[in-house]
């Protein structure tokens, strides 16, 4: 596993190639956008999607949880899809894994999804707030804010684009990845979500992009391809 160190305004984090931020510093584990019941809503109106999306979401999650030592997991938003997505078998694995995880403190910062699907069942013991959440001068948020971000935080982190990154190689192939963005003040992560889609963007003035490939997240620079990078 590849997972570069960076150094962000004075905050040290490790981004993850399972599309997470873990911050020693704080015992802190950041995810975005799982959109937990996305793929339950799809086959809702009778799209015809994979099921074992939620059991791989968790299984994911577990594997972080049991390599480094997580005591606050936040998550940026669009925790559950939507209402129809509350399926009976979707919500019990998720309190399984609750169950397993009883010390963790969980942190909810609430997304436009979240206010449509409501919020997790109590029994999940989920602290749910509305952004920013604040922690150690980083303002959590769903929707990344435009600007620096207020309250006297040095940085802020968001979900809610689901950022990939376009590559292309010879004969005009084109791989699409997910990407961390990281700007002079305001970063965003990829969705953790393996159901999500993704929204294409370019490195502006001063922001940093990784991008997630395979079991690495690759620094870019602007002109690589998907060859320079060993992924195809």
């Amino acid at each position: 596993m590849s997972a570069p160190i960076v150094n962000v305004n004075g905050h040290v984090w490790m981004l993850l190639p399972q599309r997470a931020i873990w911050w020693p510093a704080q015992a802190c584990l950041i995810i975005a956008d799982p959109h937990f019941g996305k793929a339950a809503t799809f086959r809702a109106l009778g799209v015809p999607v994979p099921a074992g999306t939620t059991q791989g979401n968790l299984d994911r999650l577990d594997t972080l949880l049991d390599a480094w030592p997580v005591k606050r997991l936040i998550v940026l938003g669009d925790f559950l899809h939507g209402p129809t997505g509350r399926s009976a078998a979707m919500m019990a694995a998720l309190a399984a894994w609750r169950a397993k995880r009883p010390d963790l403190h969980c942190v909810l910062v609430r997304g436009n999804h979240d206010d449509r699907a409501g919020d997790p069942p109590s029994a999940l013991r989920f602290e749910i707030v509305d952004e920013p959440y604040v922690l150690a001068g980083v303002a959590c948020w769903h929707y990344p804010p435009a600007e620096s971000p207020p309250n006297g935080a040095a940085y802020a982190l968001g979900g809610h684009v689901h950022p990939v990154t376009v590559l292309r190689g010879r004969g005009r192939e084109r791989l699409r990845l997910p990407c961390f963005d990281l700007g002079p003040t305001v970063g965003v992560l990829p969705a953790f979500g393996e159901f999500t889609g993704g929204w294409n963007i370019e490195a502006a003035p001063g922001h940093r992009l990784f991008a997630v490939a395979g079991d690495a997240v690759v620094p870019l620079q602007p002109t690589q391809s998907a060859q320079q990078l060993g992924v195809s």
